[in-house]
């Protein structure tokens, strides 16, 4: 298992968003994501809260915004490098993005996600 500080994984959650391919990073919309340290199931990388923009109709209006929380304490103890932190919070950053694309679980195992 690895630490890396709070205000290092937010970099990581930041960096990894710059990564999405600019068409992707502009078509998302009404969705905030969160580096959050501890979640409410100890298993969880990543959580996607919100309704999918495959699944928004004209009724979907003034809502609050989708939320992605990226888990540091479970990331970072399943790591033993920062290195590997790296690439698991950029996989589930990846992974939390799709779902607000309306991408589900099993088609994101299909492509290693």
């Amino acid at each position: 298992m690895i630490w890396v500080s709070r205000e290092r994984f937010e970099e990581l959650v930041a960096e990894a968003l710059d990564t999405i391919p600019p068409e992707l990073a502009h078509a998302m919309r009404n969705v905030a994501v969160f580096a959050e340290d501890v979640p409410d199931d100890p298993h969880l990388l990543g959580l996607y809260v919100g309704v999918p923009l495959t699944e928004r109709t004209t009724h979907y209006a003034g809502v609050l915004p989708d939320r992605i929380m990226i888990y540091r304490s479970t990331i970072c103890g399943m790591c033993h490098t920062e290195e590997q932190v790296v690439d698991e919070v950029r996989k589930t950053v990846v992974h939390e993005v799709a779902h607000h694309f309306g991408i589900d679980d099993e088609r994101l195992d299909e492509l290693g996600y």
